[in-house]
């Protein structure tokens, strides 16, 4: 099946969910977004709707249970009921902008989700999943800076790293969030897309969908 020449991985009936953060979350409803009681206002539902539109004759099924603030351990805490009880064909993950924005507040050092404890707790939770799934995403986390010297750009782009290093181990489609953030921004300035880097508005949220649409053979 293709869609302009390009092959897209689905069978069809299956189900893609995807979990994560704010920027996964979106306003989506509880306890599982869908596409009829809402997926949310931003990227999900985005690739939601094109999906249908480009691949009609392949129906997917897609779920959001992304949770607003979450970090990485987060995740873990609620990885049971919000992503394996609901046994999806594919899964997607982006996590990682709270494990690094919670560094830069007023939180105790004691309780930060420093890259090496990141990097643990990922690998396990991608452990427990891998084999029941037909397909992984990982999305990196992002920071809408453009100066690549920011401690806070710095400091991303290290989980976003650690997040490719994952995404090869446990053989996943590695989505590049910043990188695709990075060619916008060559062009419009942080302000165009967002006010405190993190929360992108529509044409962002465009963005993350493109770039995970294409990292799957769906443009």
């Amino acid at each position: 099946m293709h869609f302009l020449g390009m092959s897209h991985p689905f069978k069809a009936n299956q189900t893609l969910l995807f979990v994560g953060d704010s920027i996964t979350d979106c306003g989506r409803k509880r306890p599982v977004g869908r596409r009829w009681n809402s997926l949310g206002g931003g990227y999900v539902g985005f690739v939601d709707s094109i999906l249908g539109a480009v691949i009609p004759e392949t129906t997917i099924t897609v779920l959001n249970t992304g949770v607003s603030g979450n970090r990485v351990t987060d995740l873990e805490a609620r990885w049971h009921s919000d992503v394996l009880d609901l046994e999806p064909n594919w899964l997607s993950v982006m996590i990682g902008i709270n494990d690094v924005w919670r560094q830069f507040d007023s939180e105790p050092a004691t309780e930060q989700v420093g890259p090496e404890q990141y990097e643990l707790v990922y690998r396990s939770l991608l452990a427990r999943t891998r084999l029941q799934l037909d397909g992984l995403v990982l999305m990196t986390p992002y920071f809408l800076e453009t100066n690549r010297e920011d401690p806070m750009r710095l400091k991303m782009d290290a989980y976003g790293k650690i997040t490719k290093k994952l995404a090869v181990e446990f053989d996943a489609i590695f989505v590049d969030t910043q990188a695709a953030f990075d060619h916008y921004l060559a062009l419009q300035p942080t302000e165009s897309l967002c006010a405190d880097r993190v929360h992108p508005n529509g044409p962002g949220h465009m963005i993350l969908a493109r770039a995970f649409l294409n990292a799957l053979g769906v443009s």
